[in-house]
């Protein structure tokens, strides 16, 4: 077999895997009418034909894309974050650009393979949408790290840096800490995408208004995080230029509400939102999952929102001198004074991948008491229920006869005068009967 016919074999294969399920056999069966034609270029021919008729499902060409996106968008964020060679660590900082990419890839396959494609048009949208911010924040951390590793050559600068960073060889350029901080990035990226795979699969029982409850809960925490936090996560020293005084307060406790109250909401009404019919436990189970992946995704929307937006603003700041006026526009610092907040910046934003960590075990705890608060059942003033056990506050009552209809029955009267003193009277009183 010549290597043309090996590389459209295995393009065929591939293809074919590609389809689904429900067209599979046919695109099979196209493939292998392949072998009724001649050997050599004609079979080629008809391979090729065969690939461009698969190819034209609307899954496929969705897939095919999808893909094709994805390898243009990987490309330039690597083409931005690939440091160059005089760069120390640059083997660490590339390895980790690799592997991260990787896993952009990989990942989804073993998902696909073991839960199922996206379930719906909201579980593709928001792994599109996570996969941009991530491609996205590749270069930013780059252009941070090389921030944090150049060692000015002298003057005030070079003191400030030895005091923040600690003493550098002057004139050096490093990217990374080396291999140990690139294995644990990679090791909680791949957890990350892990879960959010996960929750957006066919095979896992997340209701897309879940995920659209989840997805605009977070895009609120995270604007409003992002406004406390937009150069870096210090919770003591923070830097928020556009925030002063009484309103850094008010936005401050504000993110705070948000930080619980976002997910417990959406928790709540993604549980009040999903009805089970005619089974009350698979009810309860249903919505308690429902609850947690809409907190889970609110937290990982709002952490990776901020994250996005404050790595990005941080990376501006260190490489252009326009954003550094216009975030600092009015207070009057020196250069000096700039180049220090630069470097406390750059340090406080490896702290947003706390955030991307606490935040979705928040929004799921929370978003799990949201859905139990919203399907409370109001209980009956006595304690008991219709038909049921006696509540602590006292003795069980009869049930009443006849469904509890209302009647008049007669009750003695003993009269007061007259002909007929002495006698007794009917008088009209409520009873069961």
């Amino acid at each position: 077999m010549s290597w043309p016919s090996r590389i459209a074999t295995a393009a065929g294969r591939v293809a074919v895997r590609l389809v689904p399920a429900g067209r599979r056999d046919w695109a099979e069966a196209v493939w292998a009418e392949a072998h009724e034609v001649p050997a050599g270029w004609p079979r080629l021919a008809w391979r090729a034909g065969s690939l461009g008729l698969i190819a034209k499902e609307g899954h496929m060409a969705r897939t095919i894309g999808s893909w094709s996106l994805f390898a243009v968008a990987a490309g330039a964020a690597a083409w931005g974050a690939w440091p160059g060679s005089p760069v120390s660590h640059a083997a660490a900082v590339r390895g980790g650009i690799i592997i991260t990419l990787a896993l952009l890839a990989g990942l989804p396959l073993l998902s696909r393979w073991l839960l199922g494609p996206p379930g719906n048009r909201a579980a593709r949208w928001l792994r599109a949408v996570f996969y941009a911010a991530i491609l996205a924040v590749l270069p930013a951390q780059t252009a941070i790290r090389l921030f944090l590793g150049t060692v000015p050559r002298s003057g005030i600068d070079r003191h400030i840096f030895d005091v923040i960073q600690g003493p550098g060889l002057p004139g050096s350029v490093s990217g990374s800490s080396g291999w140990a901080g690139e294995i644990g990035i990679l090791v909680f990226t791949a957890c990350f995408l892990a879960v959010l795979l996960a929750l957006t699969a066919r095979r896992t029982p997340v209701a897309p208004a879940t995920l659209a409850i989840g997805a605009g809960a977070g895009l609120m925490l995270g604007v409003v995080m992002y406004a406390i936090a937009p150069l870096g996560f210090n919770v003591k020293y923070p830097d928020r230029p556009w925030l002063h005084g009484s309103a850094g307060n008010t936005v401050g406790a504000l993110a705070w509400i948000l930080l619980f109250g976002a997910p417990l909401v959406a928790g709540a009404i993604a549980g009040r939102r999903c009805n089970v019919e005619d089974d009350p436990a698979q009810a309860t189970v249903t919505q308690a999952w429902q609850g947690f992946a809409a907190g889970a995704v609110s937290g990982g929307v709002g952490a990776m929102l901020v994250t996005l937006l404050g790595a990005g603003t941080t990376a501006l700041m260190v490489r252009s001198a326009w954003v550094r006026d216009l975030l600092y526009h009015g207070s009057h610092l020196t250069a000096s004074a700039v180049y220090g907040r630069e470097l406390y910046a750059s340090q406080d934003v490896s702290a947003y991948f706390l955030l991307l960590f606490g935040f979705p075990i928040i929004g799921l705890m929370t978003g799990l008491v949201g859905t139990g608060i919203a399907n409370l059942k109001p209980g009956l003033p006595d304690g008991g229920r219709p038909g049921g056990p006696p509540g602590p506050g006292g003795p069980e009552l009869p049930a009443p006869p006849d469904g509890g209809r209302h009647v008049e029955a007669e009750e003695p009267t003993v009269l007061a005068g007259g002909a007929d003193a002495g006698q007794t009277a009917p008088t009209p009183v409520l009873a069961y009967h």
